[in-house]
């Protein structure tokens, strides 16, 4: 059975509590306050430096979108609020900012730096006396006065506020500015009375149901000033914000959300604030020291891969939670969310379960939702996607103009064009961590090479990660210091891999099984090298109605067919593409395939391409196996729903005799894939 599937049996417990918090509490509720410290702390922005693939993805990001929206996207480009004209004053400049600082630092980029040094001085330099900040309000222009504690109702919601604390966090990670603490400690004072006057959803629910990003930034400062109000305001905030870590633990609201699509309550399944809200019962764990909460994470995590998971390890989000079917969507604003929370889950819990979920997520579902150039974006992808065009498929926000599943700038809705920066970025800065016990830790896999200092004693070292990874099953790590150390150094057995090899200078050092990150303590030197092989295996994996989806190490593979591409105009949203098959997709695996993957599939490895990217052309890999034509199964209203398998788990139409050689390639390369497949005879 599918791993999340079986973890979910296992880890939905029922707990006692209430489903929904509707109208939040504007007080604080007794808890008890019992700080915890970070399982890894990540290292500081700069420190690591992309190389191979990793390196061309973050370059092509500098050279598309990430690095030019300022100038080719009106609502960031005209007068933008966030540098004190009249323009856009909400999410989606600090959207941008949250993705442009890291990468800004992590390329070492003179010019993006500047960009975005821009807004971070602007926003710094004009925090009102009172401590409120933000784009300068209609009142403020209207009165010449500023927003403080007695007229806080003049200001603006809460929730663009959240993004941009994030942005500067990155950006006090990397620099160091002393004007960041300060700032954020003015802010917060002013928040802890303006609460009571005006709270978290005075203005809208985004601010409510997003409420814990507000949290985290606040504990975040706690970490570095220890002043013991802001946990106080912490509780405040969270009281006043949805309950996520009750439902995740009650169960009854993940049940809920898949038995019902209507317009109430559709703020607590909308994909985007689920995608936030994963990362809510860690931050009140760091806070209160109550394993409940990771109880509650546990029970919800799993609850929602099971009943709305997708075979390329993202949930359904179009917009809403919306079930399990491959013909489903999946916001490209929920992947990058998820993806965050699952790092800060990770920092806090140093669970590894989700170490292997994120890289899943970033390798299978993110890459496919935006040209490979970073121009264009998907605003609802499918997994099972034999057409991208115009239509309403089976999205619980179809819209009138039938443009959430092409690929466009203004597609859909445009805060997935500003949000789908920081996937990449925020992915990369969390390759390595330091632990508690003074050590080093490499916890996710990308080519790249970290230069910082560890111990007591400040010691300068560099780690050189050489892999194509996740392409590749081989990754070394050269070590580079000017004295010895001794430090643990830890790495991450991904639960996917049977048995790991290690070694060390050229010598065996251990076997070891998936599922754990184990730690390696000597005295290093410099040129020392620790080598680490991850067999890749070929599994079928069981998926909604009897399918199956066939995973190689981290990825997913779908059927590779071709692609005929068209550029069309709509009024409001501007140019899209559609993307069309020019090849068959309608294939069912054989149970022989199913059943013994290992011996009924060819594994072809080519090798990255030079400026590598995500397309048909580029995919490294491939999967040689054989199929049959399901001849009934075609596309209804754009989408190709599973055939219907009965109880001996194959499908028993209309299936051709013939059985034919297909060719699977990793679904990150694709635009049109089947990755779901019925299993026929």
């Amino acid at each position: 059975m599918n791993q999340i599937i079986l973890s979910a049996i296992y880890l939905a417990i029922s707990l006692p509590i209430s489903a929904q918090q509707k109208n939040a509490d504007t007080t604080v509720h007794p808890e008890k306050q019992n700080f915890q410290n970070l399982a890894f702390q990540p290292v500081a922005l700069g420190e690591i430096h992309p190389k191979g693939w990793l390196l061309d993805q973050l370059n092509v990001m500098k050279d598309g979108s990430t690095g030019h929206i300022d100038e080719i996207y009106d609502k960031i480009k005209d007068d933008n609020g966030w540098l004190g004209g009249k323009g856009d004053s909400w999410e989606e400049t600090p959207y941008w900012l949250d993705g442009a600082v890291p990468l800004a630092w992590q390329l070492n980029d003179e010019e993006l730096k500047a960009k975005v040094m821009k807004y971070i001085n602007w926003t710094l330099e004009n925090q009102r006396p009172s401590g409120y900040f933000g784009a300068i309000t209609n009142w403020e222009r209207e009165t010449g006065k500023q927003v403080d504690l007695e007229n806080c109702d003049k200001g603006d919601d809460w929730w663009p506020k959240m993004v941009m604390l994030k942005v500067l966090q990155q950006y006090h990670s990397a620099t160091q500015d002393k004007r960041v603490i300060p700032f954020m400690t003015k802010y917060f004072n002013y928040q802890k009375e303006a609460l009571k006057i005006c709270p978290v959803g005075k203005w809208t629910g985004w601010a409510t149901s997003r409420g814990i990003d507000n949290v985290m930034m606040v504990q975040w400062l706690y970490r570095i000033t220890k002043d013991s109000s802001l946990l106080d305001l912490a509780a405040l905030i969270n009281s006043q914000s949805y309950a996520w870590s009750n439902w995740f633990g009650g169960r009854d609201w993940v049940m809920s959300a898949a038995a019902h699509a209507n317009g109430e309550d559709w703020m607590t399944r909308h994909g985007v604030n689920v995608g936030m809200a994963l990362k809510d019962p860690v931050i009140n764990f760091q806070r209160t020291g109550d394993s409940t909460y990771l109880k509650n994470l546990n029970t919800g995590f799993a609850d929602i891969m099971l009943l709305h998971g997708l075979p390329n390890g993202i949930f359904s989000a179009d917009e809403d939670l919306h079930g399990n079917q491959p013909t489903q969507g999946t916001e490209l604003c929920a992947t990058v969310e998820t993806m965050f929370s699952l790092e800060e889950i990770i920092n806090v819990t140093g669970d590894e379960k989700y170490m292997d979920a994120l890289e899943k997520m970033t390798f299978n579902a993110m890459p496919p939702q935006t040209t490979d150039d970073y121009h264009e974006k998907q605003y609802f992808q499918i997994a099972n996607q034999v057409e991208i065009s115009r239509g309403v498929f089976a999205f619980t926000l179809p819209f009138d103009r039938a443009m959430n599943n092409v690929l466009g700038v203004k597609s859909g809705y445009t805060c997935c064009y500003a949000n789908m920066h920081q996937g990449w970025t925020k992915f990369t800065q969390n390759l390595w961590h330091k632990t508690a016990d003074g050590g080093i830790a490499a916890l996710l896999y990308s080519p790249n090479s970290l230069t910082t200092t560890i111990g007591e004693k400040q010691t300068p070292i560099t780690i050189e990660e050489v892999t194509n990874y996740p392409f590749d099953d081989k990754i070394t790590f050269n070590f580079s210091l000017k004295k010895q150390a001794e430090f643990p150094f830890q790495l991450r057995i991904p639960a996917w891999c049977s048995e790991a090899v290690i070694s060390v200078n050229g010598k065996f050092y251990s076997k070891e099984k998936g599922g754990q990150i184990i730690n390696i303590k000597k005295t290093w030197t410099n040129k020392d090298q620790v080598v680490l092989h991850l067999p890749m295996q070929v599994k079928a994996i069981e998926s909604v109605d009897n399918s199956r989806s066939i995973e190689r190490g981290p990825l997913v593979y779908g059927l590779k067919i071709g692609e005929q591409w068209s550029e069309g105009t709509e009024a409001s949203e501007g140019k899209y593409f559609e993307v069309h098959p020019t090849t068959a997709w309608n294939y069912g695996l054989p149970r022989s395939v199913t059943e013994n993957p290992l011996t009924e599939t060819e594994v072809k490895v080519s090798g990255l391409q030079k400026d590598f990217r995500w397309n048909l052309l580029n995919a490294p890999v491939e999967i040689i196996t054989k199929a049959k034509k399901i001849n009934d199964w075609k596309v209804v209203n754009g989408l190709a729903y599973l055939p219907v398998s009965g109880r001996e788990g194959f499908y028993k139409g209309d299936v051709s005799s013939e059985t034919e050689e297909i060719t699977l390639v990793p679904v990150a390369f694709t635009k049109l894939r089947i990755m779901a497949f019925p299993v026929v005879k």
